[in-house]
């Protein structure tokens, strides 16, 4: 399943997402890309960074995790 809310944190428009897989589990996903720059040169993809029971926790853990990474980059 796909989450197409993207929000904004420091410089960032963040895209959360989730993908059901077979077992029935969420994959958490994440697609960043900094504002004000050419696209290809500052996207950053991140799949399956952990697993989870339902789409809704999935997701969050994208968002908490995009937080940590961005903060992280300065």
């Amino acid at each position: 399943m796909q989450n197409k809310h993207i929000h904004h944190y420091n410089g960032y428009a963040v895209q959360p997402s989730a993908h059901r897989l077979p077992d029935g589990s969420f994959s958490s996903n994440l697609l960043l890309e900094r504002a004000g720059t050419v696209p290809a040169e500052t996207r950053y993809q991140f799949y399956s960074l952990d697993y989870f029971n339902n789409e809704e926790q999935a997701l969050q853990h994208s968002c908490r995790w995009a937080r940590k990474w961005v903060d992280s980059r300065g």
